[in-house]
Formats: C-alpha cells, structure tokens, sequence
C-alpha cells in the first residue's frame, strides 16, 4: 500500500480582467510535475473574464466586488475572509487592479506575488509603457515581487527584459512584455511552491541565500 502524497502547495490567484496570466499558470499548473495546485480565483469585478477562465479548468472562484463597500478596509476585510476559507500557501496578484491596505498585507507577508509591466524600481504604478516610451528608454520589460507595504516596492524575485523598438506603440510594447510574463510568472511560482524563494527581511531568498540582484529571464 502507498503512503499518502504530501499534498500540494495551495496557490490562489487574485485577478481583475481577463487574467491571461492566470491562464498562463493554469497552463503550467496543468504539467505533471507541476509542484503546486491552483485551488481558488478571487475577483473584484462580476463580469471579469478571468472567472470564466477559473470555471473552464474546474477551479472554484469567488467575487467580492469593490463596489458594494464604504471603504478599503471594509473591502480588504471581506476579501482576507474569502481567502482564509482556502488557506492558501501562495497568493498571486495577477492584473488584481486594487491597492491593498496594510493590514491586509502585513496578514499574507511572505506568501503574496504580484508582477508589474515594468523593470523595477522604474515606472512603479500606472501607465508604464508610455512612460518607458517617453523617457526614451531602450529596453524594458516585467518585474515579479513580493508585495510589501509599499506600492510596487516589495523585493524583487525576478525580471525578464524585451528591447524597445523605434516603432514601438504602448500598445506592441505591452504585448511583447505580456509574452515575457506568461513566461516568468509560472516559473517564480514555480520557485514558491517547491521552497525556493522566500522573504527576507527586506530581501529575497533564493535557495537559502540573499538575492543580490533579480533572477533575470533572457530577451530572445
């Protein structure tokens, strides 16, 4: 007789669109030796796309929507009790369009990702691939971080990089950043759930020794 598996690392993704980075991890999270299990979607919008994403591959979605709320932390403190229902190992922001108050991230420290279109610390908040074209720069690309208090300020995990071209639109530069996400965010999930990276004080961990630098994803 076989003894029980350990059961997998329990991820939660958190989204407010269309969530094709969520589809990008249900892909991955579909490979057999795939080290963690997507166990819930969360979503502040009713009619996002990402919900019906989560219900084509059986995981079960909840909403709780902005909207019906006087305030951020009446929101936040719904939302934390929709997630303590799963106690989940791991919750990814994936496009999840709010800012969190302090409570509710000082709750999750250490098990809450989010990604950012944009090579961090450059370019924190909206808008980010007008504000590379702007500025003129040459490359750019995506971040994945630990969320912390401060907005897109958490240490970073990982980045991947795409060349700017003199043609480039916001609109082409974010589908070349997106392509490099659907890449990187399964991966960094990937290094949560098996262990790999952990949160520091105010640093990354990556097998058990302080990162210096992101883990760079190559631009090819």
């Amino acid at each position: 007789m076989k003894a029980d598996q350990t059961p997998l690392p329990k991820i939660l993704v958190l989204a407010s669109g269309s969530g094709t980075n969520l589809q990008a991890l249900i892909d991955a999270s579909r490979e057999r030796d795939f080290p963690g299990q997507i166990v819930a979607v969360g979503c502040n919008q009713p009619g996002a796309f990402a919900l019906e994403r989560a219900a084509q591959a059986n995981v079960e979605t909840f909403v709780v929507n902005h909207k019906n709320f006087e305030s951020r932390d009446e929101f936040d403190a719904s939302l934390m009790a929709e997630i303590l229902r799963y106690n989940p190992d791991v919750i990814v922001l994936a496009g999840f369009m709010r800012i969190l108050t302090t409570d509710f991230v000082r709750a999750f420290r250490g098990k809450m990702l989010n990604i950012h279109p944009s090579l961090l610390p450059k370019y924190t908040g909206l808008n980010t691939h007008r504000r590379a074209l702007e500025a003129g720069d040459t490359v750019h690309g995506v971040s994945i971080h630990f969320v912390t208090e401060e907005l897109d300020g958490g240490p970073v995990i990982a980045q991947a990089e795409v060349s700017i071209a003199s043609d480039d639109t916001p609109e082409s530069l974010a589908e070349k950043v997106q392509a490099k996400e659907h890449i990187l965010y399964p991966i960094v999930v990937r290094w949560f759930c098996e262990g790999r990276i952990q949160l520091g004080s105010d640093y990354v961990l990556f097998d058990g020794e302080p990162l210096n630098a992101p883990m760079r994803l190559p631009d090819n």
